[in-house]
């Protein structure tokens, strides 16, 4: 998926270098909204985080079962975060979720609504899902911006939801169906910028909003 510079594609294990580099050099921009490991119980598994190639394989594995969708995220040729649509539930629910990082680089950029908008967009008219959601901590307000600006539903509160930088936290849940989006999301998203750039009206800038949280080592 490409929309001028801003390109969506799989996740390879070739990408571990630019990966990592991009990881470690935002690592205290990422942190505070990074999906953590919670301590194991005494009947439950002990959980690792893994190592980036077995993280590939595991998301390999998930998009061949049609569970998820893992996509890194390229700005001017360069890789610049992931995104992921997780939880993908068929049946009489047809529903996914949206976890992303982004390079503290090139927020404010427009690159994670677009890549948002792309993604809602080939899951609704490619993938045949019917509903998208984005579960965001309330104290994340850049991210909830940015989804908002999509026009994502605010939906309520999922009291301690995700274990996210150390303890389990609360999180907003933010969603769209696809009758929501009948000309399809990233055209409604360009036609916003659009406006803001003739001064009707300012969609504002994403700044500040490292992502939210994909699973453990993602």
């Amino acid at each position: 998926m490409v929309d001028g510079d801003i390109v969506l594609r799989p996740i390879k294990v070739r990408d571990q270098k630019a990966w990592r580099e991009v990881n470690r050099r935002n690592r205290d921009w990422l942190r505070p909204w990074e999906a953590t490991i919670p301590p194991p119980t005494p009947s439950g598994p002990v959980t690792h985080r893994p190592t980036f190639r077995q993280m590939v394989r595991h998301l390999r594995s998930e998009a061949h079962a049609g569970r998820m969708l893992p996509f890194v995220i390229e700005y001017q040729g360069r890789l610049v975060g992931q995104l992921t649509v997780a939880g993908i539930t068929w049946g009489s629910m047809c529903s996914g979720h949206i976890g992303y990082w982004v390079d503290e680089e090139v927020a404010g950029r427009g690159v994670v609504p677009t890549a948002v908008a792309m993604v809602v967009d080939h899951c609704f008219r490619t993938v045949g899902l019917h509903r998208i959601e984005v579960c965001i901590r309330p104290e994340n307000g850049p991210s909830r911006r940015v989804v908002e600006k999509l026009g994502f539903r605010e939906e309520g509160l999922r009291p301690r939801y995700l274990h996210i930088d150390g303890a389990w936290r609360d999180h907003l849940v933010y969603a769209l169906t696809a009758e929501e989006v009948p000309d399809g999301l990233l055209a409604r998203w360009r036609r916003a910028r659009s406006r803001g750039r003739s001064g009707h009206e300012l969609p504002g800038r994403e700044r500040h909003h490292p992502g939210i949280p994909h699973e453990p080592g993602n």
